[in-house]
């Protein structure tokens, strides 16, 4: 438990450094995020998590304090890797395990990476929808993101406590992501337009605070002859943040679907969630080329779901988490690839 603590509490420290850090760049003036800095930005994020990729192939055993055979043992049936240990080699065996962490790590990472560009669909619906100014994207999306940490923590480990008390939790997760995806599947466009005057956070905000009627530069809170206002621009994080609660009940299960370690889990989901906001400035001008990548992202939650309804008979017949990224990539490519093969077809409005 203490190197567990030990473990969390320094890549908690290094997030808050992270966070820091692109506050202090990019937020002391409030300015449009060019291309170029969103594709830094996007650079760093990426090779961050890889790099945490890498250092759990050579230390990832320090995350359990895992020291001896036994305890290898124990913590692999605990969070039931997928592995096979090697009798007596304690050494070999704990190679397996490093380089299985990290695959888990990766495959989770980029299944949240995936989820979250549908995400940026939402988001930039709603920035649409309530005429944000560019220039507080990246204040709305800050903000934002750092209240997504604190939920997916909590999310995390309550579903893996769950998990773990009560199996059959799993079936219902899967069940779930199934239905999720034949419901994106099968949604039209129109389902996902944005209505500012009666969208729910909008109603119940207004229940409890006095709502200035228009944005008053970056600031979140307004006062005017001594009363309080929240300003458009704190509804908009307070929408974007109930986006992201709707998200997590997708992607949390899905990454559950490859790992039991909720550590992993938690590891994978923020390392994803801090990168999309740099890939938000990244997409947020040609998102709408790729069309398929909902179509994509829909499959893909179908796919987590049936593996997780059928988790039992695939460990039977060897389908293993290398499978499932391979899986995992295909989808995602196919779908990218199709878009830009098969542009949307631009709709024109008739002349009378």
């Amino acid at each position: 438990m203490t190197n567990e603590f030990l473990f969390i509490s320094g890549f908690l420290l290094f997030i808050v450094l992270v966070l820091s850090l692109d506050l202090g760049l990019f937020s002391k003036t409030e300015k449009v995020i060019s291309l170029k800095q969103a594709g830094i930005m996007s650079l760093i994020m990426v090779s961050l998590a890889l790099g945490f990729y890498f250092f759990l192939l050579v230390e990832g055993h320090q995350l359990h304090g895992v020291s001896n055979y036994q305890k290898l043992a124990q913590v692999v049936k605990q969070h039931q890797h997928q592995i096979t240990l090697v009798p007596s080699n304690f050494n070999e065996s704990l190679k397996l395990y490093n380089q299985n962490l990290g695959l888990e790590f990766l495959t989770g990472y980029v299944i949240e990476y995936a989820l979250s560009v549908d995400n940026i669909f939402v988001i930039v619906l709603i920035f649409s929808a309530f005429a944000v100014p560019e220039k507080y994207y990246h204040r709305v999306l800050f903000w934002g993101i750092l209240g997504a940490i604190l939920m997916r923590f909590v999310f995390i480990f309550v579903g893996s406590a769950l998990i773990n008390q009560f199996a059959w939790v799993l079936y219902i997760f899967g069940a779930f992501l199934v239905f999720t995806g034949l419901k994106m599947f099968f949604s039209k466009d129109e389902d996902d337009e944005i209505d500012p005057e009666n969208h729910k956070v909008v109603k119940l905000a207004a229940k409890y605070f006095a709502i200035h009627p228009k944005y008053e530069g970056k600031r979140f809170f307004y006062k005017v002859h001594g009363k309080k206002f929240i300003t458009p621009l704190f509804l908009v994080l307070l929408i974007v943040e109930f986006t992201d609660l709707i998200f997590a009940v997708d992607s949390i299960p899905a990454i559950f679907s490859v790992t039991k370690d909720a550590y992993i889990v938690f590891f994978s989901n923020i390392f994803a969630i801090m990168g999309l906001r740099s890939m938000f400035f990244l997409l947020v001008n040609i998102i709408h080329k790729f069309h398929y990548l909902k179509t994509g992202l829909a499959i893909l939650l179908t796919f987590i779901g049936v593996k997780m309804l059928a988790h039992h008979y695939l460990q039977l017949w060897g389908f293993t988490t290398q499978h499932s990224l391979l899986i995992i990539l295909f989808i995602l490519t196919v779908s990218v690839v199709a878009s830009l093969i098969f542009p949307k077809k631009a709709e024109h409005s008739s002349v009378l």
